[in-house]
């Protein structure tokens, strides 16, 4: 499996009286025009998934729906286990129906996405320290069984970069 690891976009900046419940903070016009950009870098690059995975939070769920339209790549579903108040080794278990997918996207938020990364990386999710930018893509390959330590690093990559490939 090709396990594309995917940072929300630039979000407004927290605050609890624009925004009393955080996972309504939405994506800001500068960081879904951003995206756009690196979603069409991602499209130019033949970068396809089977399957999107987010966070249920807006300004995740905004940048999967980014994704869909503008890569090209399926439609979000659900998945609790990208929130940031979740634990990393839940995300792993979230990936168990999918072991037979070829490539699976999953869309959600910092600290969790790299303590992910690090987890499937190192079987540590403290150990690997990639920094996700938003709007950052990393791609590992993880064979089935799919466990914490069994993936293997094939690229990482800020959105300066997806935004250059789409010319």
């Amino acid at each position: 499996m090709q396990l594309y690891l995917v940072r929300h976009a630039i979000a407004g900046d927290h605050d609890p009286v624009a925004w009393p419940d955080d996972r309504e903070r939405p994506l800001t016009t500068e960081g879904i025009k951003r995206f756009r950009q690196a979603a069409r870098g991602l499209r130019a690059l033949q970068v396809t998934v089977d399957r999107v995975l987010s966070s249920r939070y807006v300004r995740a769920w905004q940048t999967a729906e980014i994704l869909s339209t503008v890569a090209r790549w399926p439609a979000p579903e659900p998945c609790p286990a990208l929130e940031s108040d979740r634990s990393p080794s839940e995300a792993v278990a979230a990936l168990q129906p999918y072991a037979g997918t070829p490539a699976l996207a999953m869309v959600g938020h910092e600290p969790h996405l790299h303590e992910l990364a690090s987890l499937l990386l190192t079987a540590d999710g403290g150990r690997a320290a990639l920094e996700f930018r938003k709007g950052g893509v990393a791609c590992l390959h993880l064979e089935a069984p799919l466990r914490a330590g069994a993936a293997t690093l094939l690229w990482h990559t800020p959105p300066r970069l997806l935004r250059a490939a789409a010319g």
